[in-house]
């Protein structure tokens, strides 16, 4: 269940911090109440937050959210205040040291991630390249 394009951030790091294996992958506050809101509805009941990243894009990567409720052997897992978000492997390499935020501005609300790997980002805002 596709959830959406994420919002990108390439800049600042925030302080929320994660349980698991994933210590290089932080869910805010804010994310994981997002996450437990959508969880309540019917369709995504039982489901985890999946983050990945994807060849695309106008920069060359870009993010993807969506509820899965199945667990690969190579997911990394992260869990805060009761929520699940997982993290292929492949996907985790260019997310290390990432925050998963969820951000409500004038013009919408995503779920953003602020990426210190990315050394840019096109002006749609929904992908990023790598020095």
């Amino acid at each position: 269940m596709d959830i959406g394009e994420g919002k990108i951030e390439d800049t600042g790091m925030g302080g929320g911090d994660s349980q698991g294996p994933a210590p290089g992958v932080t869910l805010t506050e804010r994310a994981a109440a997002r996450i437990a809101h959508l969880l309540t509805q019917e369709e995504y009941k039982g489901s985890m937050l999946r983050v990945a990243v994807f060849g695309g894009g106008c920069s060359g990567f870009q993010y993807s959210f969506s509820f899965d409720d199945t667990k690969n052997d190579d997911d990394i897992v992260i869990e805060k205040n009761g929520v699940t978000a997982v993290i292929d492997e492949v996907s985790m390499g260019l997310l290390a040291g990432s925050e998963i935020d969820y951000v409500e501005e004038m013009i919408g609300a995503s779920f953003a991630i602020r990426n210190p790997n990315a050394t840019s980002s096109c002006g749609c805002g929904n992908s990023f390249s790598l020095g």
